[in-house]
């Protein structure tokens, strides 16, 4: 009897896991949507290891996959739940389960959206950027490289629209690029034809820019709707993609860095790259900038962080700078800062000093929070500043890292509240019922994984 057969929708395997459906077929084998019957149905995935060619390198790959995903903990990647070994017909047989993300890839929604003559915006294709991007940070900060960036590897979420990286098969560990065979070519030559740069493809040399590389190539595909080879002047050896695209000087400027043929011209990291699309006018007042503090603290965005400096136990600078004292934190003399600029992008607040007549421009595309700060006479009431708190320690006691939670609760807020993406936002008494809305989102969220859900 073959596996296909025994892996029928309603079968089951180790009288936990039912089989649905068949999701799709890789080289390992096929890709099944099944059931937990063991955790109340709940749905997940199971990648089975029958490779249509058995080899050593097969295998190893299929458990380096299983490996990664048991060691990357990220809200955008699907969890790893178990590598499951059983018979199946008499055959030996080892599956991969992990958690079903629920949505398409965006190589299904692009193909959706040409059916209707339409392809991503650059709106889109920058939000997408902006999400993806933190996710390949995360990897990279792990030693890890992906190698296999595409349309078809990013599925987006129907829940709350973000982007999940998925198929982590090719992830090769930086360190291992040291090791090269006597030809010159390593053993782990892996990617996508027109995706992956030439380096990757030819030698099997990696790092943070070839994934950066495969994402611009990804960037390009759903911006003009073309395969890589449409765009990408063989002959010269140059991606000649803006005869087919029109975007911002600034997005433009960027993509072809991060798809420059050497791989010591891109962008060495994730972050470089978010640092890059933001508005060009930020270079400017690089100098300001610099003076950046990132804070992290127990409320949200509106907790009134400018409080004159009165404990004993505080000492006073001529420089501004911020002081911690049992996580509520005082600012050094309202008169001695000037004027304070607040600019939060998701998962991060920052504040910068700002000299005199500067203010920060806005980011493009991106769901933004900006609040003037006001002298302490003008502070937030008492009971919302409590709710804030209270907020943070539950935060705390689920052991959640606060980019990440805030970070969601700002997806699932902009997603509840469309209209409010990129509204300027103060402390103000009429802006109260628009943090109201904030605090709900995220106490709801927290209610849920109170009771066992995740992020």
């Amino acid at each position: 009897m073959s596996n296909s057969s025994l892996l029928a929708p309603g079968s089951t395997l180790e009288k936990r896991y039912r089989i649905l459906r068949e999701l799709g077929r890789g080289g390992f084998g096929r890709t099944y949507l099944a059931e937990d019957i063991n955790r109340y149905n709940e749905s997940c995935v199971l990648k089975e290891f029958s490779p249509v060619v058995h080899s050593p390198k097969a295998a190893e790959l299929f458990d380096r996959e299983a490996s990664m995903l048991y060691h990357l903990q990220h809200p955008q990647i699907p969890k790893f739940r178990e590598l499951l070994r059983t018979d199946l017909g008499g055959n030996p047989s080892l599956f991969l389960v992990q958690d079903y993300i629920k949505g398409q890839t965006y190589e299904e929604i692009l193909i959706s959206r040409q059916q209707q003559g339409k392809n991503f915006t650059e709106a889109e294709v920058t939000q997408l950027l902006f999400q993806l991007l933190p996710v390949l940070e995360y990897i990279h900060s792990k030693n890890l490289i992906h190698r296999d960036i595409s349309p078809d590897n990013i599925i987006q979420h129907d829940a709350d629209k973000l982007p999940f990286l998925i198929d982590f098969g090719s992830v090769k560990q930086i360190a291992a690029n040291a090791v090269v065979q006597f030809n010159g070519q390593s053993d782990t030559a892996i990617g996508k034809q027109g995706y992956s740069p030439a380096e990757q493809m030819r030698l099997g040399k990696v790092s943070a820019a070839s994934d950066l590389y495969a994402l611009a190539v990804t960037a390009l595909v759903l911006l003009s709707g073309k395969k890589p080879q449409k765009l990408y002047d063989i002959n010269n050896k140059t991606w000649d993609w803006r005869s087919h695209v029109s975007v911002s000087s600034n997005l433009a400027s960027v993509l072809d860095r991060m798809l420059a043929e050497q791989p010591g011209d891109r962008y060495q990291s994730a972050k470089a790259v978010r640092e890059a699309l933001k508005d060009p006018k930020l270079s400017h007042i690089g100098s300001i900038i610099s003076q950046m503090v990132t804070m992290n603290f127990v409320g949200r965005p509106f907790k009134n962080t400018t409080k004159t400096a009165t404990s004993n136990h505080t000492p006073v600078h001529q420089n501004p700078q911020v002081v911690n004292h049992n996580s509520t934190f005082k600012l050094i003399p309202w008169k001695t800062l000037g004027s304070l600029t607040v600019v939060l992008v998701p998962g991060l607040l920052a504040f910068s000093v700002v000299k005199s007549g500067f203010t920060l421009p806005k980011l493009p595309e991106l769901p933004k929070f900006s609040s003037r700060q006001q002298p302490p006479d003008t502070s937030l009431e008492e009971a919302e500043i409590i709710r804030q708190e209270k907020i943070g320690k539950r935060r705390k006691n689920l052991n959640i890292a606060q980019d990440i939670f805030y970070q969601k609760v700002d997806e699932l807020y902009y997603n509840k509240y469309p209209e409010l993406q990129g509204r300027s936002l103060t402390e103000k008494p009429e802006d109260a019922e628009i943090r109201r809305k904030w605090y709900e989102v995220a106490e709801d969220l927290l209610d849920k994984l109170e009771k066992g859900g995740r992020l």
